[in-house]
């Protein structure tokens, strides 16, 4: 067949036009039968299996395993499978019958994702459920040591968290090769109803830590969940002034993601002190939002009690952070509420570390 009639079939194969279909085929004779059976379309390398079960059209896809001979188990370049595409997609039809056809239920796609796992992508129970009748391991990890349950806690639907602790009661005893836990996925994502099943189900340690030395709670205040992070403390016992690796606390860490909510939570109602330093170099809150350049923050900072004049163990204020950054905004805030460009403690003034122009120009404006 040529290439244009080789289109043609994954356009009919991706609309479900099984009758054109089998037109096309029919006319075409066996050549046409056997190109449709072996093509690999594109650099992802699908095939028609993968377009019809990707678009949902059970028909299409009975066709082309009974009467064209297509391999149930045919993978892509990522080495998915058709059953992959279904259940990624939440083509429950498809799924069922490709499994009744004799789809392994735990094949693996390339960084070893399972149908499984796509499946809980889409927050699809009756998809999870008939892959899970049909023996799909949940414990089943990924390269990066994330299995099913990881996935759901992302996504964040109760339902299927709850179905997936009642099939496999000890799936939640997993941690990812960063040692992050479905707790930990649940807080960053702001999936509030998630963390309350974990919190009542499953038996997460208050303040468990990835490798980077991070809590559920420090990530819910930096992505600004200020209502999960308030559950953590009341249901989980969470501590406010938790430390990373760094020593870095919650309160440093919303000052590099510019939450302000989270900031005025942690100083005005849990009275954390927003002039703490991270142990590491003694870095200030404000450290850390100059060198981001986050000038609202930086106002908010002050507002809140902050020391203009902190210094770090190198001896660098603000304004060398936010020169470090080359945040000209940031630079010209801190100018502007009277930081005076000074050395650090080897010599270097904030403007001799400014390289773009549009920082050191800020250096020479009058206010400077």
């Amino acid at each position: 067949m040529d290439a244009d009639a080789l289109r043609q079939l994954a356009k009919l194969c991706q609309e479900g036009n099984l009758s054109s279909l089998e037109q096309q085929l029919t006319s075409g004779g066996p050549e046409a039968v056997h190109a449709a059976r072996c093509k690999h379309y594109g650099r992802s390398g699908d095939t028609l299996l993968h377009y019809a079960c990707r678009h949902g059209h059970r028909d299409v896809v009975e066709f082309l395993i009974r009467t064209v001979g297509m391999d149930v188990e045919v993978y892509n370049n990522d080495y998915k499978r058709p059953l992959h595409e279904a259940a990624s997609m939440s083509r429950g039809e498809c799924v069922s019958y490709l499994l009744a056809e004799g789809a392994k239920v735990d094949s693996l796609k390339k960084a070893d994702w399972t149908p499984l796992m796509m499946a809980c992508t889409r927050r699809d129970l009756p998809v999870i459920q008939e892959l899970l009748q049909h023996r799909a391991d949940p414990a089943l990890a990924n390269k990066d040591g994330w299995n099913c349950f990881h996935v759901a806690c992302r996504e964040g639907d109760p339902l299927v968290v709850r179905h997936l602790l009642l099939v496999a009661p000890d799936v939640w005893r997993t941690e990812s090769k960063t040692r992050r836990t479905p707790l930990h996925t649940a807080a960053m994502h702001g999936c509030e109803e998630v963390v309350s099943v974990l919190l009542e189900r499953c038996g997460y340690s208050p303040d468990s830590r990835d490798s980077c030395g991070v809590t559920p709670f420090m990530d819910a205040v930096r992505n600004g969940h200020v209502s999960l992070a308030r559950l953590l403390l009341e249901k989980h016992q969470a501590s406010p002034t938790a430390a990373d690796i760094l020593g870095a606390q919650p309160v440093h860490q919303v000052a590099v993601t510019g939450q302000e909510e989270a900031l005025r939570f942690l100083v005005q109602e849990l009275h954390v002190d927003v002039n703490q330093r991270a142990t590491s170099i003694q870095l200030a809150a404000l450290h850390y939002a100059a060198k981001e350049g986050h000038t609202s923050m930086l106002n908010t900072l002050l507002e809140l009690g902050a020391d203009l004049h902190a210094r770090d163990r190198k001896g660098r204020t603000a304004l060398h952070m936010a020169s470090i950054g080359q945040h000209a905004e940031a630079v010209r805030t801190l100018l502007r509420l009277g930081l005076a460009d000074c050395e650090d403690a080897s010599g270097t003034t904030a403007r001799q570390l400014a390289v773009k122009p549009h920082v050191v120009r800020v250096f020479e404006e009058p206010h400077c």
